[in-house]
């Protein structure tokens, strides 16, 4: 195989949450097992997203996900929690890209030519396969902190600033997964 021609595709999932980590997955397809219906992440249902989640890791020459955390994030910004993260998927990959392309205009610090395609995951379908994977990560994790932290209700809002989660956060505080620099968290810590 030459690996000039390997595509991979990048995205992350989590950056407007008050809550969690930020995900980043990398994706590289198998051109003789296409995965039918792929789709930026967030046009997709969630569960033709746990559908084509198992597609793809089944089907893809090579996968990886990888995370931030909150505390991270809180140290190095949620930018640049969220190109460490693609960062970190990227290395994990058992194959190596020939070039990157990541969906938006930033791309994480690689020795591998990388691109930022604005709003990639409609137009790379390897782009595409990674905000599934990285959504689909990402949702995994916040139905287990809501069993760690129910009274945060996170199974339903999964850390994004509705309405619903804010109420919850100025009635119980910040759980220790709430980020700590972003404005609705700070208010409620008082800083």
């Amino acid at each position: 195989m030459n690996t000039q021609l390997v595509i991979c595709g990048v995205d992350e999932a989590g950056r407007g949450p008050l809550a969690g980590a930020v995900y980043a997955a990398a994706v590289i397809l198998d051109p003789l097992r296409p995965i039918v219906g792929l789709a930026d992440s967030k046009t997709l249902s969630e569960k033709k997203r746990d559908y084509l989640a198992i597609q793809i890791k089944e089907n893809a020459l090579a996968w990886a996900i990888a995370s931030c955390s909150a505390v991270e994030i809180d140290e190095i910004n949620i930018l640049q929690a969220s190109l460490l993260a693609m960062k970190r998927a990227i290395e994990q990959l058992n194959v190596l890209p020939g070039r990157v392309l990541v969906d938006g205009p930033h791309c994480p610090k690689i020795d591998i030519a990388a691109q930022g395609i604005i709003k990639g995951d409609s137009k790379v379908q390897e782009i595409a396969a990674a905000s599934i994977l990285a959504k689909t990560a990402r949702d995994h994790e916040m139905y287990q902190m809501h069993t760690l932290y129910p009274q945060y209700d996170f199974a339903k809002h999964k850390g994004y600033p509705t309405a619903h989660h804010l109420k919850l956060l100025a009635e119980h505080g910040a759980s220790e997964i709430h980020r700590r620099s972003y404005a609705p968290v700070r208010r409620v810590l008082g800083v």
